[in-house]
């Protein structure tokens, strides 16, 4: 018994600490993937990207046009050229296809790129703010509730509003 009331002791007097500890530690959770979705500047920059990537799909189906019409005009013309002028234009088909190819995979790799350059500024707009707020508001700890962001439950005070004001929209 006098082990028992020992032990019940020395347990309340590790575990009291660590409450206080734990109450004292301010947390608050933000969708952090909302957040930026709903930013002007990223709005702005997704419609700048759309647009890029329209003009890079209208120069690919225009050359598409362009490889299948020749094709088509090759083929019907084959029979009356000789060996020698139909191995041309096959090899002008097969580079006119390559073509296609190249301009493909460097419009995809410079969508990316772009992409790239103009997000990230905006990523680290974001979470500058996040850290300024939850700074002004003594939050020791923010989680992000966004989809996979590891929180389980998001019952702390949402910044959402607040970064909003702070980013100006």
């Amino acid at each position: 018994m006098k082990n028992l009331k020992s032990l019940l002791l020395t347990t309340l007097m590790i575990a009291l600490p660590m409450t206080v500890t734990f109450a004292q530690s301010k947390i608050a959770h933000i969708d952090t993937q909302k957040l930026i979705s709903e930013m002007p500047e990223v709005i702005a920059a997704q419609k700048q990207i759309q647009a890029l990537e329209k003009t890079y799909a209208n120069d690919i189906e225009n050359s598409i046009k362009e490889y299948t019409a020749k094709a088509q005009a090759y083929e019907a013309e084959a029979r009356n050229q000789t060996d020698i002028v139909n191995q041309a234009r096959q090899n002008e088909m097969q580079s006119m296809q390559q073509n296609i190819q190249t301009y493909r995979e460097t419009a995809t790799q410079d969508l990316q790129k772009k992409q790239a350059e103009m997000m990230r500024p905006l990523y680290d707009k974001a979470i500058a703010a996040i850290e300024k707020v939850a700074a002004a508001q003594g939050f020791e700890y923010v989680l992000d509730a966004s989809a996979g962001g590891g929180v389980l439950v998001s019952k702390g005070k949402d910044l959402e509003a607040e970064v909003k004001v702070e980013l100006g929209f």
